[in-house]
């Protein structure tokens, strides 16, 4: 690659929005997947406008040079990491609500919005914006479109897919193209919205968005449940979601308990096999006795401990444990979260296969998660100047995805494949399947420059 593309990106940028300070690249080359690999960039951009994006792709595209997107940073699968001299582009700068529609629920955001940010804009109108990846406070809409995050309220709201009503995607020859539109229903063509959500910057750079939004739910009723075994736990979450819609339903196994218990003591029962969380938005009475259908399910399933609460701040306090779950794990050594799914009629299934893991390599496994969809994050714990700790850690991941997959799972729910997870991708899909892959990837990036050598 000849330094002429530089002296280019230069032309079309303003000062700020080209950068090549090597402790700067070095903080933007990986996202928060330790275990992938990460190469080493030749410059960073930082465009403000969808024009500075398309003068960039144009630039790239003339010189072939490999494109890296990114947003905070906060993924989970080495997706934003970089490639040996490639462009980072950072799409943080691209950080405006650029609508908010009362009357029709919806939102135009770019890409370098948080999350939380747009969470708090609806909430001054009455509205909400449901998709909820633990990374909330601090992720972007644009990495959360990009691998397609889901979070605590799946179970009842879906993924961040199902609330993207349209997309602007610049494409790799500088080309813009808009999907979809602002309404909910719209079958005009292929659905290429769906296309470009999850694709991990691999077909395009998202640099608007429609998004959904909702009237702001009612105050919530809350549930926990302890099971003395993990087949009462998933017995427990089958019947609620067939009974019921909470709008979060999550577990957390022995391991992930006594963690928590061990960082925060909150009286939790560490002899229990599971930990289950339940919520009901339906709100007044309806919400409550919602909850107290849940609570029966539970009773019949053999929980040896049930209790429930209307109050919001004493839910919270409940809720508690959920959220310290990762920083309990992370506080016990070197942690790999983990993010598998599987049919919720396998949830007892998977929870036991990976305390088996667990036993036979000699690995601590906490596994929590989104139980009401048959998400879990199974998160490996283990000392990194260990070698051969290492290595059994590395073995019982593959493992754990050999597993779900026999489950009839899949590898990932919600933090994409990136670089982590790349070589498991043919297994789940299958040769035709793969091949379509890419061939819609050859079709829409010939040159290969957007993030190259990521999910395919």
């Amino acid at each position: 690659m000849s330094v002429d593309w530089l002296k280019q990106l230069a032309a079309v940028l303003p000062p700020e929005g080209l950068i090549t300070d090597a402790d700067v690249l070095e903080a933007h080359r990986r996202d928060q997947a330790d275990w992938a690999p990460a190469g080493v960039a030749r410059a960073l951009v930082r465009p403000a406008s969808t024009a500075e994006v398309q003068a960039v792709l144009r630039v790239a595209s003339a010189h072939r040079v490999p494109v890296v997107a990114r947003g905070a940073g906060s993924g989970l699968s080495g997706g934003a990491n970089a490639v040996d001299g490639c462009l980072i582009l950072s799409l943080t700068r691209m950080n405006r609500i650029l609508e908010l529609d009362r009357k029709s629920l919806f939102a135009v955001v770019q890409p370098g919005v948080i999350n939380g940010a747009l969470k708090a804009a609806a909430a001054e109108v009455g509205l909400w914006y449901a998709p909820d990846p633990a990374s909330w406070e601090f992720s972007t809409l644009g990495g959360n479109l990009a691998t397609n995050a889901g979070g605590l309220c799946c179970v009842k709201y879906g993924v961040t897919g199902d609330a993207v009503l349209g997309l602007e995607v610049v494409l790799a020859d500088g080309s813009v193209v808009r999907t979809g539109g602002r309404t909910v229903k719209n079958v005009a063509g292929y659905d290429l919205t769906r296309l470009f959500v999850g694709s991990e910057g691999t077909l395009g750079i998202i640099t608007e968005a429609t998004l959904r939004l909702r009237p702001r739910p009612p105050k919530a009723t809350t549930l926990v449940a302890s099971f003395p075994t993990l087949v009462a736990a998933g017995a427990a979450v089958i019947d609620i979601v067939a009974d019921t819609r909470p709008s979060l339903l999550e577990l957390m196994d022995r391991a992930t308990v006594r963690a928590v218990e061990a960082h925060m003591p909150l009286g939790l029962d560490v002899d229990a096999a599971a930990l289950l969380l339940a919520r009901s938005d339906a709100g007044g009475e309806q919400g409550v006795a919602e909850c107290a259908r849940m609570a029966a399910v539970c009773e019949a399933a053999g929980a040896t401990f049930v209790i429930q609460s209307s109050d919001e701040a004493e839910g919270e306090s409940l809720l508690a444990a959920r959220r310290f779950a990762f920083l309990a794990l992370e506080k016990l050594g070197t942690t790999l979260l983990d993010d598998v799914c599987v049919p919720v009629s396998r949830l007892a299934e998977l929870l036991a296969v990976v305390e088996r893991i667990a036993a036979e390599r000699r690995v601590l496994i906490g596994t929590f998660g989104h139980a009401g969809d048959g998400n879990m994050h199974p998160t490996l714990v283990f000392d990194r100047n260990d070698a051969d700790e290492v290595a059994r850690a590395h073995a019982a991941f593959d493992d754990i995805l050999h597993a779900v997959l026999e489950l009839g799972g899949t590898i990932t729910g919600e933090h994409g494949v990136g670089l982590l997870k790349r070589p498991f991708l043919a297994r789940q899909l299958g040769d035709e399947t793969t091949r379509l892959h890419h061939t819609l990837k050859a079709a829409m990036d010939p040159l290969g420059i957007l993030n190259p050598g990521k999910l395919l």
